[in-house]
């Protein structure tokens, strides 16, 4: 690798004291407001006049156009779509682009892929879904995503299935839990729906939550491992139960314990349910829960900002619990359209959402990037060589159903296991191997050496550096570059000693290794 490059291309990171403004910063960010401010902007801005922080600026087109195509369809956007987008005069261009990331294909892809590390979506151990349920549930949870399904009725199908885990895919919550002790279902409904750690609730309310999922059954069948979930058809009496918040009720004996729990976690003004999600979605799309962790919500972990969280319940519930309305309130807020060059440090700014939080790519997005630009397939492996785990070479890592189904580069770059269903599961922490690998991998060389992008980037009016220059900079960073960045770039390309091939390969390579690249900005 050579390194004539690293500093015109390495990513521009500011930070400025409270009481001193500093200018905006060059292509990353504007000074001028383009985005009308909202409630959330209202109460995000309230709770940082109070705190004495100063907000960020806004981002700039060039940003924004990959921060929504990352954090909205896990994708990099094309070139042509940049360069349109950048030449877009329309003032509601971001609201515009917003919409027609909602609708693309991707988005049900990435956002499935979410919702499968939540529900623990995994043929293998500990899980044991078996690959043929994986397909079944994954492909359900697709389906939700795509047609926009009311986040209630999704939660109760899930509550309340029962039926065979090959042709009832919502059936599958129940058997995707470690342990079929009513108090590990229980643990499971709690983290899922609840977002909260029933460790951390008193035994007694544990044991209480727990009584509404003591009948769920298990029953095997003459297909080769299928199992079916029922309730258990032992004769049983009416009982009593107690809810979480403290509510008597009187379960008749031919009621399912589980339809009382949903009806009641499904009601509106319940303090749990649209919170749990609001709290989870704002977390997936700024970073970090108004509640962190986002499923850590307890009465000793208070929300940050307690107006903002009760805001977006209200206006979820209102919308009919509509997912995408709630994607599209955050999205095209100022706040989600901030810089992420802060302009007052410290862990109070990042916890009131005063900047945008620089985050490293999911494993899986960074692997299909790194295979776009390179269009060199991915090799996965599993456990066990059946036609469920077969994986197509065109296939997405965005698009996987099986957590069981991996590859060396996932692990590496830390795809989270599905075990757990917990937040912190999925690592985004950057390690020493990871770096060794993006800067010495034979892997990335040999997708750059043969990657269409990068010939028709060289053939591209042969000869004229600005041009080929421009063009890798659009590939790999989604922008144009800098008049500095074109001198320098254009020196390198330029100078002797290697062909004109090698060195657009050069830079391609180091931009790779920006954080710019391998970050959500």
């Amino acid at each position: 690798m050579r390194g004539a490059l690293w500093g015109a291309v390495a990513f521009i990171a500011v930070s400025s004291a409270v009481d001193a403004r500093a200018p905006a910063v060059a292509p990353f960010e504007r000074p001028d407001e383009v985005v009308p401010a909202t409630r959330i902007d209202e109460l995000v801005g309230a709770s940082l006049q109070v705190a004495g922080i100063e907000s960020a600026y806004l981002c700039s087109d060039e940003v924004f156009v990959r921060r929504a195509h990352l954090d909205i369809i896990g994708t990099l956007p094309e070139p042509l779509v940049v360069r349109a987008f950048l030449q877009d005069r329309r003032p509601e261009k971001r609201a515009r682009l917003i919409d027609s990331l909602l609708e693309r294909p991707e988005f049900a892809d990435y956002w499935a892929m979410k919702w499968c590390d939540v529900l623990r979506v995994k043929a293998e151990f500990p899980i044991n879904l078996w690959p043929n349920a994986v397909q079944c549930y994954q492909r359900w949870v697709r389906e939700a995503m795509a047609t926009n399904k009311p986040y209630d009725l999704f939660a109760r199908e899930l509550l309340t299935s029962s039926g065979s885990a090959f042709r009832v895919p919502p059936a599958n919550f129940y058997r995707a839990v470690q342990g079929r002790k009513p108090e590990d279902i229980a643990g499971a409904v709690a983290l899922t729906f609840m977002g909260t750690r029933l460790a951390s609730w008193p035994q007694t309310e544990r044991e209480n939550l727990a009584r509404f999922f003591f009948r769920v059954a298990y029953k095997k069948t003459d297909e080769w491992k299928e199992e079916i979930v029922c309730l258990d058809p032992t004769p049983l009496g009416p009982f009593d139960a107690t809810l979480p918040d403290g509510t008597a009720v009187h379960i008749a004996a031919d009621q399912d314990p589980r339809q009382v729990f949903a009806d009641w976690l499904l009601a509106d003004g319940n303090p749990w349910f649209a919170r749990a999600i609001v709290n989870r979605v704002w977390a997936w799309l700024l970073g970090r829960g108004i509640v962190e962790e986002p499923d850590d919500i307890r009465p000793d972990n208070p929300p940050s900002n307690p107006e903002l969280l009760a805001y977006l319940e209200q206006a979820f519930v209102a919308s009919h619990y509509d997912l995408k309305a709630l994607y599209r309130l955050i999205l095209t807020s100022r706040t989600y359209q901030q810089s992420s060059i802060p302009q007052s440090d410290g862990p109070e700014a990042a916890a009131l959402f005063a900047y945008y939080p620089v985050r490293q790519l999911e494993a899986e997005v960074l692997n299909d990037a790194l295979r776009w630009l390179g269009a060199e397939p991915e090799h996965y492996i599993s456990a066990i060589p059946e036609p469920f785990t077969y994986v197509p070479d065109d296939e997405r890592a965005i698009e996987l159903a099986d957590g069981s189904i991996s590859s060396s580069f996932l692990e590496m770059f830390g795809r989270p296991a599905r075990d757990t269903g917990t937040d912190s599961e999925r690592s985004g922490q950057p390690t020493d191997a990871q770096r060794l690998y993006t800067l010495n991998s034979t892997d990335i060389r040999r997708m750059l050496e043969t990657s269409p992008r990068l010939r028709a980037a060289i053939a591209l009016r042969r000869g004229n550096r600005r041009d080929q220059v421009t063009a890798v900079y659009y590939m790999v960073l989604s922008r144009p570059p800098t008049p500095t960045e074109v001198a320098t770039a254009s020196a390198y390309l330029e100078a002797g000693g290697r062909t004109p091939k090698q060195a657009v390969e050069d830079l391609a390579w180091a931009l790779i290794n920006t954080k710019e690249f391998l970050c959500r900005h």
